[in-house]
Parts: structure tokens; sequence; C-alpha cells
């Protein structure tokens, strides 16, 4: 399997390699790189797609321990894993966790920053009202285990209702293990306002929303896409927070049709 040794991490990736121009996926919170197989499906005959799993998660967390980070540490693992790869500029996708370093990758490393994609993300910390709950649902995990109960109200929250793959998704969640939930959620919990800064963000942008995403409101992405110089919106009727996995067609749509404009 492949890794790379950058930043004193040892982080998984997908390559599908290749000479087309070089589009670079990073998950949401709880999530992996598998949550990104639709679109690699869709591009990887014009595009070379790498995915990879971010500091505690997937197949790059050690179980018994994750160091705190933030989202700038996360953003130079993505730089770093780049120069590994030998790539000198790629269009950053990433998903609400994936966006957050895209973003802080785009305002820290410029200069490999060709696109943006940004799924169900925002520039802003977490509403403080939906915080309230997530404290509580970790604070239940981390103390008894994921149960049935806190697995259904996470799926709800990410997956949105009765989506066929949430079984699947579930039983990974079921494999964190404390140290990389606690600290996971604590970048997440903690991460600085990047609002005011994303004037400096030149590139092209796409700015894709759910329009049931319950983790994060629809106005706080159009917000972020005002404060971007170049950006468009779309939003995804009946999709929620990982809108990419659950609506595959309408978000590999409006990907296909951005890229193909660049």
């Amino acid at each position: 399997m492949p890794f790379a040794h950058v930043n004193g991490q040892k982080l998984y990736y997908e390559d599908t390699g290749g000479d087309g121009p070089v589009i670079i996926f990073s998950h949401g919170l709880l999530m992996d790189s598998s949550m990104f197989a639709p679109q690699v499906q869709a591009l990887r005959d014009t595009w070379r797609c790498i995915t990879w799993d971010e500091r505690g998660h997937g197949q790059t967390a050690d179980p018994a321990q994750c160091a705190p980070f933030s989202y700038y540490d996360s953003a130079n693992d993505l730089a770093a894993l780049l120069a590994h790869l030998g790539v000198h500029k790629a269009v950053l996708a990433g998903m609400s966790q994936g966006g957050y370093l895209s973003l802080r990758c785009a305002l820290t490393h410029p200069d490999i920053v060709r696109a943006l994609v940004l799924i169900d993300t925002q520039a802003l910390p977490e509403d403080p009202a939906k915080m309230v709950g997530h404290e509580a649902l970790i604070k239940a995990w981390l103390e008894g285990g994921l149960s049935d109960e806190v697995a259904a109200i996470v799926a709800h929250i990410i997956l949105g209702d009765n989506w066929p793959g949430t079984a699947a998704w579930q039983a990974k969640w079921r494999q964190f293990t404390p140290p990389n939930l606690l600290q996971c959620f604590t970048t997440l919990g903690s991460r600085d306002d990047i609002s005011g800064r994303m004037g400096a963000i030149t590139v092209p942008a796409l700015v894709v929303h759910g329009d049931i995403d319950h983790a994060i409101d629809l106005e706080r992405a159009q917000a972020m896409a005002d404060g971007l110089k170049n950006a468009q919106v779309v939003v995804v009727p009946g999709a929620g927070h990982a809108a990419n996995l659950t609506h595959p067609e309408p978000v590999n749509a409006a990907l296909t049709a951005f890229l193909s404009a660049l």
C-alpha cells in the first residue's frame, strides 16, 4: 500500500497516475479517502486523481495516539504529499474538514493551487449552537462507544437519512479509537476564523453545497463564496453534508463542467 513519509507522518494515499492534470481530494471529519470513489471513477480517464487519509483517519491513523495538530498542519501535509509525488500544481478538492485544510493550503501554499473545489464546507469556525450537540455526541461516543443511537445521529448529520451506504460507514466509525476521535474533534472545534482572508484567494473556485446540510448551513457556504474573488456556487437539491458521496451525479456534473473550463 502506498504511504508517503512526510512531516513526521505516514500518509496513506491513492494515485491514479497518468499525465493528465492533477486533482487531489481531501475528506471530511470521520470519513476517509474512499468517500471520493464516485469522483475518481468519473474523472480518472482525463485527470490524475489523488486521494489521501488525513491525520487521525483511515490508514494514516495510529490507533494508539494522535498528536495535537491544526488544519495548517494538514495543509502542510497536503503540500508535502504533492511534492512527494512530484506534482507542482493541482486542483484542491475538499469536503467539509477537507475544505478547511484546502482553504488554508491556498492561503499558505498559493503557488501549488490551480483551483479549489469546496464541498459542504465554510471559512468560519463551527456554529456555537451546533457545537453543543456535537460535543454531547462525542462525549457519549468516548464514554460508551459508538452506540446504535449515536451512530444513527452521526449518520443523519453526515449522510442524511435512508442512504443505502450508511451501514458501511457506521462500521468504519466503530473502528475509531479514542485518541484519534478526541484529537480530530478538538482540531475541528478549535480552528481559527479565516473568513476575512478569502479575498487573498484568487484562483477559480467551485462551491458545492447540499440544500439540507445539517452540519453547515448553506448561508455559510454562500458567505465563503462571496468572499472569494472568483467563485461559483452549485446547490445540490436533497443532498446533505456529504453531497459528493450521496448525490454523486449532480456533483460530478458540476465538477466536470468546472474542470473543463479551467
